[in-house]
């Protein structure tokens, strides 16, 4: 265990220990952070702590490390092995609906334009569009907006779907949080860890 004021130092591990790794630095070694019931906080983006702010909580006493890597970290004094899972003490109870944003929004819509059915990948090709233009009182709400690819929110303008006889795939909802944590096991992240996949759950055809 860590013990107050110390320093952690990567140039301290051992040479075969550093060949094992592939000198793979701390950063490349983050943990995957579960909530008390040990489900992960989030699913998408993928609820993840640096190395740093690991080590603080262990040293909190805030976490419990669940699994480890093999790569040790020293300090002056001491030695650690960096936690590769780690659960919280005390359960985040989540809220009923996620925030208002961007990023959701497009995750909401599985980053597709609900026009055309374009899909953007990572969400940086879409903008979102008022089903009900603001000019006839259409609000910025869930209710209201959805994801639209620039080249269908320029041909639709400041018309209605009917005006600009444009059918909508979805109707935009409010999703709940749990909506959203479905919808994002659906995008698994192009690098998980081996002591992750216990406590993670994709929607991906098992292994024959």
């Amino acid at each position: 265990m860590l013990h107050e004021g110390e320093t952690i130092q990567e140039n301290e591990l051992p040479l075969s220990h550093e060949a094992d790794v592939k000198n793979k630095s701390l950063d490349a070694c983050p943990a995957l952070v579960l909530n008390a019931d040990f489900k992960p906080l989030s699913y998408f983006p993928l609820s993840l702590w640096s190395w740093q702010d690991v080590i603080k909580a262990v040293y909190l006493k805030r976490v419990i490390v669940v699994e480890e890597y093999d790569k040790i970290v020293h300090s002056t004094t001491s030695q650690i092995r960096l936690p590769s899972v780690i659960s919280l003490k005390e359960y985040i109870a989540p809220g009923a609906h996620p925030s208002f944003t961007r990023f959701n929004l497009f995750l909401r819509d599985r980053f597709t334009c609900q026009y055309c059915g374009f899909m953007a990948g990572n969400g940086r090709e879409l903008t979102f569009d008022h089903v009900i233009p603001r000019r006839l009182g259409g609000r910025t709400s869930w209710q209201n907006i959805t994801a639209a690819c620039p080249a269908c929110n320029l041909k639709k303008g400041g018309r209605t779907p009917q005006e600009a006889h444009m059918n909508i795939r979805t109707k935009p909802y409010r999703p709940t949080l749990y909506d959203l944590q479905n919808i994002g096991r659906s995008y698994p992240p192009n690098y998980l860890h081996e002591s992750w996949r216990d406590f993670l759950y994709w929607d991906s055809e098992l292994d024959r």
